[in-house]
Protein backbone atom coordinates (compact mmCIF):
# COMPACT_ATOMS: atom_id res chain seq x y z
CA UNK A 1 0.00 0.00 0.00
CA UNK A 2 1.47 3.74 -0.58
CA UNK A 3 2.44 5.91 1.94
CA UNK A 4 -0.36 8.10 0.41
CA UNK A 5 -2.71 5.48 1.00
CA UNK A 6 -1.62 5.48 4.56
CA UNK A 7 -1.93 8.65 5.57
CA UNK A 8 -5.73 8.63 4.15
CA UNK A 9 -6.80 5.00 6.40
CA UNK A 10 -4.36 6.91 9.24
CA UNK A 11 -6.48 10.57 9.15
CA UNK A 12 -10.10 8.69 8.57
CA UNK A 13 -9.38 6.72 12.09
CA UNK A 14 -8.48 9.92 13.76
CA UNK A 15 -12.20 11.68 12.42
CA UNK A 16 -13.72 8.02 13.07
CA UNK A 17 -12.48 8.08 16.77
CA UNK A 18 -14.16 11.66 17.45
CA UNK A 19 -16.85 10.64 15.26
CA UNK A 20 -17.38 7.43 18.04
CA UNK A 21 -16.73 9.95 20.67
CA UNK A 22 -19.99 11.46 19.63
CA UNK A 23 -21.89 8.46 19.60
CA UNK A 24 -21.60 7.65 22.66
CA UNK A 25 -22.22 11.15 24.01
CA UNK A 26 -25.60 10.02 23.42
CA UNK A 27 -25.57 8.14 26.17
CA UNK A 28 -26.52 11.28 28.54
CA UNK A 29 -30.09 11.56 26.87
CA UNK A 30 -30.78 7.87 26.33
CA UNK A 31 -29.89 7.19 30.45
CA UNK A 32 -31.25 10.92 31.71
CA UNK A 33 -34.49 9.97 29.56
CA UNK A 34 -34.60 6.43 29.78
CA UNK A 35 -35.31 5.63 26.17
CA UNK A 36 -33.97 2.13 26.14
CA UNK A 37 -31.67 2.88 23.30
CA UNK A 38 -28.26 3.03 25.67
CA UNK A 39 -26.89 -0.47 24.47
CA UNK A 40 -27.63 0.27 21.22
CA UNK A 41 -25.60 3.55 21.54
CA UNK A 42 -22.62 1.81 23.03
CA UNK A 43 -22.41 -0.96 20.76
CA UNK A 44 -22.55 1.86 18.19
CA UNK A 45 -19.58 4.30 19.41
CA UNK A 46 -17.76 1.61 20.37
CA UNK A 47 -17.66 0.08 17.27
CA UNK A 48 -17.16 3.39 15.35
CA UNK A 49 -14.72 4.31 17.71
CA UNK A 50 -12.47 0.91 17.65
CA UNK A 51 -12.22 0.95 13.80
CA UNK A 52 -10.95 4.41 14.39
CA UNK A 53 -7.82 3.32 16.99
CA UNK A 54 -7.47 0.71 13.99
CA UNK A 55 -6.91 2.56 11.49
CA UNK A 56 -4.51 4.91 13.64
CA UNK A 57 -2.67 2.46 15.24
CA UNK A 58 -1.78 0.68 11.55
CA UNK A 59 -1.14 3.47 10.06
CA UNK A 60 0.90 5.91 12.12
CA UNK A 61 3.74 6.45 10.66
CA UNK A 62 2.30 8.26 7.45
CA UNK A 63 2.71 12.12 8.29
CA UNK A 64 2.15 13.68 5.02
CA UNK A 65 0.65 13.30 1.52
CA UNK A 66 3.82 12.89 -1.43
CA UNK A 67 0.75 13.07 -4.02
CA UNK A 68 -0.74 16.15 -3.20
CA UNK A 69 -3.71 15.28 -5.82
CA UNK A 70 -4.58 12.97 -3.03
CA UNK A 71 -6.37 15.34 -1.17
CA UNK A 72 -8.89 15.19 -2.95
CA UNK A 73 -9.63 11.16 -2.05
CA UNK A 74 -8.83 12.22 1.41
CA UNK A 75 -11.68 14.90 1.61
CA UNK A 76 -13.81 12.49 -0.59
CA UNK A 77 -13.54 9.41 1.29
CA UNK A 78 -13.70 11.12 4.82
CA UNK A 79 -17.19 12.63 4.38
CA UNK A 80 -18.19 8.73 2.82
CA UNK A 81 -16.94 7.33 5.90
CA UNK A 82 -18.17 9.40 8.43
CA UNK A 83 -21.80 9.33 7.06
CA UNK A 84 -21.61 5.53 6.76
CA UNK A 85 -20.60 4.71 10.20
CA UNK A 86 -23.43 7.70 10.92
CA UNK A 87 -25.81 5.20 9.67
CA UNK A 88 -24.76 2.91 13.13
CA UNK A 89 -27.13 4.65 15.85
CA UNK A 90 -30.29 4.72 13.22
CA UNK A 91 -29.50 1.09 12.19
CA UNK A 92 -28.87 -0.79 15.45
CA UNK A 93 -31.94 1.41 17.19
CA UNK A 94 -34.09 0.15 14.87
CA UNK A 95 -35.55 4.02 14.15
CA UNK A 96 -34.40 3.17 10.18
CA UNK A 97 -36.33 0.44 8.34
CA UNK A 98 -33.33 -0.50 5.61
CA UNK A 99 -29.80 0.66 4.84
CA UNK A 100 -30.93 3.14 2.46
CA UNK A 101 -33.06 5.45 5.19
CA UNK A 102 -29.77 5.21 7.53
CA UNK A 103 -27.43 6.50 5.08
CA UNK A 104 -30.11 9.69 3.87
CA UNK A 105 -30.38 10.75 7.20
CA UNK A 106 -26.75 9.97 8.40
CA UNK A 107 -26.18 11.73 5.24
CA UNK A 108 -27.96 14.81 5.68
CA UNK A 109 -26.71 15.34 9.16
CA UNK A 110 -22.87 15.20 8.11
CA UNK A 111 -23.35 17.18 5.41
CA UNK A 112 -25.66 19.72 7.47
CA UNK A 113 -28.53 19.35 4.70
CA UNK A 114 -31.76 18.81 7.24
CA UNK A 115 -33.87 16.83 4.74
CA UNK A 116 -35.14 13.69 6.64
CA UNK A 117 -36.79 10.59 6.27
CA UNK A 118 -38.96 10.69 9.33
CA UNK A 119 -42.34 11.37 9.10
CA UNK A 120 -42.89 11.71 13.10
CA UNK A 121 -39.83 13.56 14.63
CA UNK A 122 -40.79 13.62 18.12
CA UNK A 123 -41.39 10.09 18.50
CA UNK A 124 -37.63 9.46 18.07
CA UNK A 125 -35.81 8.00 21.06
CA UNK A 126 -33.47 11.03 22.84
CA UNK A 127 -30.49 9.54 22.22
CA UNK A 128 -31.15 9.45 18.24
CA UNK A 129 -32.92 13.58 18.35
CA UNK A 130 -29.29 14.11 19.87
CA UNK A 131 -27.32 12.15 16.94
CA UNK A 132 -28.89 14.10 14.65
CA UNK A 133 -28.42 17.42 16.21
CA UNK A 134 -24.66 16.28 17.10
CA UNK A 135 -24.06 15.94 13.20
CA UNK A 136 -25.33 18.72 12.16
CA UNK A 137 -23.29 20.63 14.07
CA UNK A 138 -20.11 18.60 13.83
CA UNK A 139 -20.73 18.39 9.83
CA UNK A 140 -20.87 22.73 10.26
CA UNK A 141 -17.69 23.18 11.51
CA UNK A 142 -16.14 20.28 9.64
CA UNK A 143 -16.02 21.93 6.12
CA UNK A 144 -14.29 24.65 8.15
CA UNK A 145 -11.63 22.57 9.62
CA UNK A 146 -10.97 21.24 6.63
CA UNK A 147 -10.78 25.00 5.21
CA UNK A 148 -8.34 25.64 7.77
CA UNK A 149 -6.67 22.37 8.63
CA UNK A 150 -5.91 19.75 6.39
CA UNK A 151 -5.70 21.22 3.64
CA UNK A 152 -2.60 23.71 4.28
CA UNK A 153 -0.91 20.91 6.51
CA UNK A 154 -1.15 18.64 2.97
CA UNK A 155 1.12 22.23 1.29
CA UNK A 156 -1.66 22.22 -1.52
CA UNK A 157 -3.29 25.37 -1.44
CA UNK A 158 -3.70 27.93 1.57
CA UNK A 159 -7.35 27.41 0.70
CA UNK A 160 -9.78 24.37 0.68
CA UNK A 161 -9.95 22.05 -2.35
CA UNK A 162 -13.70 22.59 -2.40
CA UNK A 163 -15.10 26.25 -0.96
CA UNK A 164 -14.59 29.50 -2.16
CA UNK A 165 -11.13 30.35 -0.81
CA UNK A 166 -10.21 27.49 -3.90
CA UNK A 167 -10.50 30.34 -6.18
CA UNK A 168 -8.22 32.86 -4.02
CA UNK A 169 -11.06 35.74 -4.46
CA UNK A 170 -11.83 35.79 -0.51
CA UNK A 171 -9.02 37.04 0.87
CA UNK A 172 -11.57 37.82 4.17
CA UNK A 173 -9.57 34.67 5.54
CA UNK A 174 -6.12 36.14 5.36
CA UNK A 175 -6.60 37.76 8.89
CA UNK A 176 -3.50 35.16 10.73
CA UNK A 177 0.09 34.25 9.39
CA UNK A 178 -0.11 31.14 11.67
CA UNK A 179 -2.47 28.32 10.48
CA UNK A 180 -3.00 27.17 13.64
CA UNK A 181 -4.01 30.37 15.42
CA UNK A 182 -6.41 30.18 12.45
CA UNK A 183 -7.96 27.20 13.33
CA UNK A 184 -8.31 28.05 17.21
CA UNK A 185 -10.16 31.44 16.07
CA UNK A 186 -12.64 29.56 14.36
CA UNK A 187 -13.20 26.81 16.54
CA UNK A 188 -13.41 29.25 19.29
CA UNK A 189 -16.01 31.73 17.37
CA UNK A 190 -18.14 28.67 16.52
CA UNK A 191 -17.63 27.31 19.71
CA UNK A 192 -18.53 31.06 21.64
CA UNK A 193 -22.03 31.42 19.29
CA UNK A 194 -23.17 27.59 20.12
CA UNK A 195 -22.56 28.93 24.05
CA UNK A 196 -24.24 31.75 23.89
CA UNK A 197 -27.54 30.88 21.52
CA UNK A 198 -27.79 27.76 23.67
CA UNK A 199 -28.02 30.44 26.90
CA UNK A 200 -30.13 32.81 25.06
CA UNK A 201 -32.59 30.53 23.93
CA UNK A 202 -32.28 28.88 27.63
CA UNK A 203 -32.90 32.21 29.20
CA UNK A 204 -35.93 33.04 26.96
CA UNK A 205 -37.76 30.08 28.83
CA UNK A 206 -36.87 27.14 26.74
CA UNK A 207 -36.29 23.75 27.79
CA UNK A 208 -32.54 23.17 28.01
CA UNK A 209 -32.55 20.04 25.94
CA UNK A 210 -34.26 21.63 23.33
CA UNK A 211 -32.35 25.00 23.49
CA UNK A 212 -29.08 22.65 22.90
CA UNK A 213 -30.87 20.93 20.18
CA UNK A 214 -31.85 23.91 18.39
CA UNK A 215 -28.75 25.68 18.15
CA UNK A 216 -26.70 22.76 17.40
CA UNK A 217 -29.16 22.22 14.06
CA UNK A 218 -29.24 26.19 13.52
CA UNK A 219 -26.06 27.65 14.21
CA UNK A 220 -24.51 24.72 11.44
CA UNK A 221 -26.99 25.89 9.08
CA UNK A 222 -28.70 22.16 9.15
CA UNK A 223 -31.60 22.54 9.76
CA UNK A 224 -32.60 19.29 11.77
CA UNK A 225 -35.49 19.53 14.44
CA UNK A 226 -36.55 17.84 17.71
CA UNK A 227 -40.25 18.97 16.53
CA UNK A 228 -42.48 17.64 13.85
CA UNK A 229 -43.35 21.57 12.99
CA UNK A 230 -39.90 22.53 13.47
CA UNK A 231 -39.70 26.01 14.70
CA UNK A 232 -43.20 26.72 14.41
CA UNK A 233 -44.03 26.16 18.11
CA UNK A 234 -41.73 28.31 19.83
CA UNK A 235 -42.34 31.63 20.93
CA UNK A 236 -42.34 34.67 18.54
CA UNK A 237 -38.74 35.93 20.62
CA UNK A 238 -37.38 32.11 20.17
CA UNK A 239 -38.01 31.77 16.74
CA UNK A 240 -36.06 35.55 16.28
CA UNK A 241 -33.40 34.49 18.79
CA UNK A 242 -33.32 31.38 15.91
CA UNK A 243 -33.32 33.54 12.83
CA UNK A 244 -30.20 35.46 14.64
CA UNK A 245 -27.93 32.32 14.56
CA UNK A 246 -29.12 31.31 11.39
CA UNK A 247 -28.24 34.79 10.35
CA UNK A 248 -24.68 34.68 11.75
CA UNK A 249 -24.06 31.02 10.60
CA UNK A 250 -24.27 32.58 7.08
CA UNK A 251 -21.56 34.97 7.54
CA UNK A 252 -17.66 34.29 7.23
CA UNK A 253 -16.21 33.06 10.65
CA UNK A 254 -12.83 34.89 9.70
CA UNK A 255 -14.82 38.06 9.44
CA UNK A 256 -16.90 37.49 12.13
CA UNK A 257 -13.82 36.67 14.84
CA UNK A 258 -12.75 40.13 13.51
CA UNK A 259 -15.67 41.70 14.54
CA UNK A 260 -15.96 39.87 17.40
CA UNK A 261 -12.18 40.82 18.74
CA UNK A 262 -12.82 44.59 17.32
CA UNK A 263 -9.90 44.08 14.89
CA UNK A 264 -11.30 46.89 12.30
CA UNK A 265 -8.47 47.57 10.41
CA UNK A 266 -8.86 44.07 9.38
CA UNK A 267 -11.97 44.80 7.99
CA UNK A 268 -10.82 47.23 5.27
CA UNK A 269 -12.26 46.73 1.90
CA UNK A 270 -13.81 43.35 3.09
CA UNK A 271 -17.30 44.39 3.22
CA UNK A 272 -18.65 43.40 -0.21
CA UNK A 273 -19.78 39.72 0.18
CA UNK A 274 -21.49 40.63 3.61
CA UNK A 275 -23.24 43.12 1.87
CA UNK A 276 -24.35 41.96 -1.10
CA UNK A 277 -25.46 39.07 1.89
CA UNK A 278 -27.49 41.25 3.68
CA UNK A 279 -28.70 43.18 0.88
CA UNK A 280 -30.18 39.95 -1.09
CA UNK A 281 -31.60 39.05 2.24
CA UNK A 282 -33.22 42.67 3.37
CA UNK A 283 -34.76 42.89 -0.18
CA UNK A 284 -36.00 39.16 -0.33
CA UNK A 285 -37.88 39.29 2.78
CA UNK A 286 -39.76 42.55 2.29
CA UNK A 287 -40.97 40.76 -1.08
CA UNK A 288 -41.71 37.55 1.27
CA UNK A 289 -43.32 40.08 3.60
CA UNK A 290 -45.41 41.85 1.41
CA UNK A 291 -46.72 39.02 -0.19
CA UNK A 292 -47.54 37.01 2.82
CA UNK A 293 -50.13 39.89 3.88
CA UNK A 294 -51.21 40.79 0.30
CA UNK A 295 -51.20 37.35 -0.87
CA UNK A 296 -51.85 35.04 1.80
CA UNK A 297 -53.84 37.57 4.10
CA UNK A 298 -51.43 36.93 6.90
CA UNK A 299 -51.41 39.82 9.80
CA UNK A 300 -48.61 42.15 9.32
CA UNK A 301 -46.89 40.72 12.97
CA UNK A 302 -47.12 37.18 11.55
CA UNK A 303 -45.96 38.43 8.22
CA UNK A 304 -42.85 39.94 9.26
CA UNK A 305 -42.40 37.28 11.69
CA UNK A 306 -42.48 34.79 9.06
CA UNK A 307 -41.16 36.72 6.64
CA UNK A 308 -37.69 37.36 8.21
CA UNK A 309 -37.50 33.88 9.56
CA UNK A 310 -38.29 31.95 6.64
CA UNK A 311 -36.17 33.72 4.47
CA UNK A 312 -32.97 33.77 6.47
CA UNK A 313 -33.43 30.35 6.83
CA UNK A 314 -33.58 29.63 2.69
CA UNK A 315 -30.42 31.81 2.22
CA UNK A 316 -28.45 30.10 4.73
CA UNK A 317 -29.90 26.82 3.42
CA UNK A 318 -30.84 26.19 7.33
CA UNK A 319 -34.32 24.53 6.43
CA UNK A 320 -35.50 25.42 9.81
CA UNK A 321 -39.67 26.34 8.98
CA UNK A 322 -41.44 29.02 10.78
CA UNK A 323 -44.89 28.09 8.82
CA UNK A 324 -45.80 24.93 6.22
CA UNK A 325 -44.02 26.87 3.40
CA UNK A 326 -45.57 24.26 1.44
CA UNK A 327 -48.51 26.16 1.18
CA UNK A 328 -47.20 29.89 0.37
CA UNK A 329 -47.61 31.41 -2.32
CA UNK A 330 -45.81 29.95 -5.65
CA UNK A 331 -43.38 32.91 -6.42
CA UNK A 332 -42.67 32.87 -2.97
CA UNK A 333 -41.01 28.99 -3.58
CA UNK A 334 -39.58 30.23 -7.23
CA UNK A 335 -38.15 32.87 -4.65
CA UNK A 336 -36.92 29.96 -1.76
CA UNK A 337 -35.31 28.51 -5.09
CA UNK A 338 -33.31 30.81 -5.94
CA UNK A 339 -32.15 32.21 -2.60
CA UNK A 340 -31.18 28.48 -1.69
CA UNK A 341 -28.87 28.33 -4.75
CA UNK A 342 -27.32 31.20 -4.09
CA UNK A 343 -26.51 30.58 -0.39
CA UNK A 344 -24.72 32.73 2.35
CA UNK A 345 -21.14 34.12 2.80
CA UNK A 346 -17.71 31.64 1.52
CA UNK A 347 -16.17 30.51 4.12
CA UNK A 348 -19.50 30.30 6.25
CA UNK A 349 -21.38 27.02 7.19
CA UNK A 350 -24.02 27.31 4.40
CA UNK A 351 -24.28 25.80 1.23
CA UNK A 352 -24.90 26.83 -1.82
CA UNK A 353 -23.16 28.22 -4.44
CA UNK A 354 -21.67 31.50 -2.40
CA UNK A 355 -22.00 34.71 -2.25
CA UNK A 356 -18.94 35.39 -3.17
CA UNK A 357 -19.14 33.49 -6.59
CA UNK A 358 -22.59 35.13 -7.42
CA UNK A 359 -20.74 38.70 -7.08
CA UNK A 360 -18.08 37.57 -9.46
CA UNK A 361 -20.89 36.33 -12.01
CA UNK A 362 -22.57 39.36 -12.21
CA UNK A 363 -19.87 41.47 -12.39
CA UNK A 364 -18.54 39.56 -15.38
CA UNK A 365 -21.94 39.62 -17.11
CA UNK A 366 -21.69 43.47 -16.88
CA UNK A 367 -17.77 43.40 -17.96
CA UNK A 368 -18.57 41.29 -21.04
CA UNK A 369 -21.79 43.69 -22.03
CA UNK A 370 -19.28 47.14 -21.48
CA UNK A 371 -17.20 45.31 -23.26
CA UNK A 372 -19.53 45.14 -26.06
CA UNK A 373 -19.87 48.98 -26.14
CA UNK A 374 -16.17 50.00 -25.90
CA UNK A 375 -14.21 46.93 -27.04
CA UNK A 376 -10.97 49.09 -26.42
CA UNK A 377 -12.28 49.99 -22.95
CA UNK A 378 -10.38 48.29 -19.64
CA UNK A 379 -13.11 46.89 -17.65
CA UNK A 380 -11.58 44.75 -14.81
CA UNK A 381 -13.92 42.19 -12.39
CA UNK A 382 -13.48 43.80 -9.28
CA UNK A 383 -13.54 42.43 -5.77
CA UNK A 384 -12.58 43.97 -2.87
CA UNK A 385 -11.60 46.67 -4.96
CA UNK A 386 -8.83 44.40 -6.48
CA UNK A 387 -9.01 43.25 -9.84
CA UNK A 388 -9.88 39.18 -9.74
CA UNK A 389 -7.72 37.05 -12.56
CA UNK A 390 -9.47 35.44 -15.37
CA UNK A 391 -8.23 32.32 -13.94
CA UNK A 392 -10.78 33.16 -11.00
CA UNK A 393 -13.11 33.95 -13.03
CA UNK A 394 -13.11 30.89 -15.21
CA UNK A 395 -12.99 28.80 -11.96
CA UNK A 396 -15.75 30.09 -10.85
CA UNK A 397 -18.07 29.75 -14.63
CA UNK A 398 -16.68 26.01 -14.31
CA UNK A 399 -18.34 25.65 -10.81
CA UNK A 400 -21.24 26.94 -12.05
CA UNK A 401 -21.94 24.86 -15.05
CA UNK A 402 -21.16 22.06 -12.90
CA UNK A 403 -23.52 22.88 -10.89
CA UNK A 404 -26.58 23.76 -13.67
CA UNK A 405 -25.15 20.04 -15.10
CA UNK A 406 -25.59 18.41 -11.63
CA UNK A 407 -29.35 19.70 -10.98
CA UNK A 408 -30.58 18.68 -14.63
CA UNK A 409 -28.56 15.17 -14.00
CA UNK A 410 -30.34 14.60 -10.60
CA UNK A 411 -33.88 15.52 -11.57
CA UNK A 412 -33.64 13.02 -14.60
CA UNK A 413 -32.04 10.09 -12.45
CA UNK A 414 -35.09 10.93 -9.75
CA UNK A 415 -37.65 11.25 -12.39
CA UNK A 416 -36.34 7.60 -13.22
CA UNK A 417 -36.20 6.15 -9.88
CA UNK A 418 -40.69 6.64 -9.88
CA UNK A 419 -40.87 10.76 -8.20
CA UNK A 420 -42.88 12.87 -10.04
CA UNK A 421 -41.56 16.15 -11.81
CA UNK A 422 -41.78 18.89 -9.21
CA UNK A 423 -40.56 16.71 -6.80
CA UNK A 424 -37.81 15.31 -8.31
CA UNK A 425 -37.21 19.51 -9.11
CA UNK A 426 -37.53 20.33 -5.34
CA UNK A 427 -35.75 17.63 -3.75
CA UNK A 428 -32.54 17.72 -6.39
CA UNK A 429 -32.09 21.70 -5.36
CA UNK A 430 -32.76 21.24 -1.64
CA UNK A 431 -30.10 18.50 -1.73
CA UNK A 432 -27.28 20.18 -3.96
CA UNK A 433 -27.62 23.35 -1.75
CA UNK A 434 -27.87 21.72 1.66
CA UNK A 435 -31.45 23.40 2.25
CA UNK A 436 -33.41 20.28 2.81
CA UNK A 437 -37.02 20.54 2.67
CA UNK A 438 -37.87 20.28 -1.40
CA UNK A 439 -41.85 20.21 -2.95
CA UNK A 440 -44.64 18.15 -2.61
CA UNK A 441 -44.36 15.78 0.06
CA UNK A 442 -40.76 16.88 0.99
CA UNK A 443 -41.75 20.06 1.20
CA UNK A 444 -42.72 22.65 4.29
CA UNK A 445 -43.34 19.89 6.90
CA UNK A 446 -43.40 16.82 4.77
CA UNK A 447 -40.13 14.38 4.91
CA UNK A 448 -38.75 12.17 2.33
CA UNK A 449 -39.99 8.48 3.38
CA UNK A 450 -42.36 7.82 1.00
CA UNK A 451 -39.05 7.98 -1.86
CA UNK A 452 -38.36 4.87 -3.79
CA UNK A 453 -35.25 3.44 -2.38
CA UNK A 454 -33.02 4.20 -5.51
CA UNK A 455 -34.04 8.13 -5.19
CA UNK A 456 -33.18 7.68 -1.74
CA UNK A 457 -29.57 6.76 -2.51
CA UNK A 458 -29.92 9.49 -5.35
CA UNK A 459 -30.33 11.96 -2.95
CA UNK A 460 -28.05 10.99 -0.39
CA UNK A 461 -25.14 11.25 -3.60
CA UNK A 462 -26.53 14.56 -4.21
CA UNK A 463 -25.82 16.09 -0.29
CA UNK A 464 -22.58 14.54 -0.92
CA UNK A 465 -22.21 16.50 -4.30
CA UNK A 466 -23.44 19.49 -2.74
CA UNK A 467 -21.41 19.30 0.53
CA UNK A 468 -18.03 19.23 -0.92
CA UNK A 469 -19.27 21.73 -4.01
CA UNK A 470 -19.27 19.05 -6.36
CA UNK A 471 -15.66 19.02 -7.79
CA UNK A 472 -14.15 17.64 -5.62
CA UNK A 473 -15.55 14.81 -6.19
CA UNK A 474 -16.24 14.86 -9.80
CA UNK A 475 -12.53 15.50 -10.20
CA UNK A 476 -12.01 11.34 -8.96
CA UNK A 477 -13.83 10.78 -11.86
CA UNK A 478 -11.46 11.85 -14.48
CA UNK A 479 -9.00 8.70 -15.93
CA UNK A 480 -5.63 10.99 -15.59
CA UNK A 481 -6.51 11.53 -12.18
CA UNK A 482 -5.63 7.79 -11.16
CA UNK A 483 -2.40 8.78 -13.38
CA UNK A 484 1.04 8.87 -12.28
CA UNK A 485 3.04 11.73 -12.93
Amino acid sequence: MSNDLKYIFRFIGIMLMVEGGLVLSCLIPALHFADGTWQAITVSGLLTLCVGMLLLVSFYRAHRLTDKRMAYLLVVLMWVALSLFGTLPYLSTGVAHNFANALFESMSGITSTGATIFPVVECQPSSILLWRSMTQWFGGFGIVLLVLAIVPTLGINKYSLYTAEASGADNTSKQTTSMASTIRQTLGVYIFLTLLFILVLYKSGMHFWDAVNITFTNISSGGFSIYNNSLERLSHLQQYIVASAMLLSGVNFALLYNLLTIQWGKLKNKFEQISFYLLVYLLSAIFVILSLHTKMDYSWSESIRCGTVQTISVLTTTGSLAADTSQWWVPITFLFVVLSLCGGMAGSTTGGIKAMRVIILIRNVRKILRDRLHPHAVNPVRLNKKPVSQAIINNVMVIFITYAAVIFIGILMLMLSGINATESIGATIACITGYGPGLGVSGGFGCYEGFTIAAKLICSFLMLLGRLECLTLLVLLIPAFWKRG
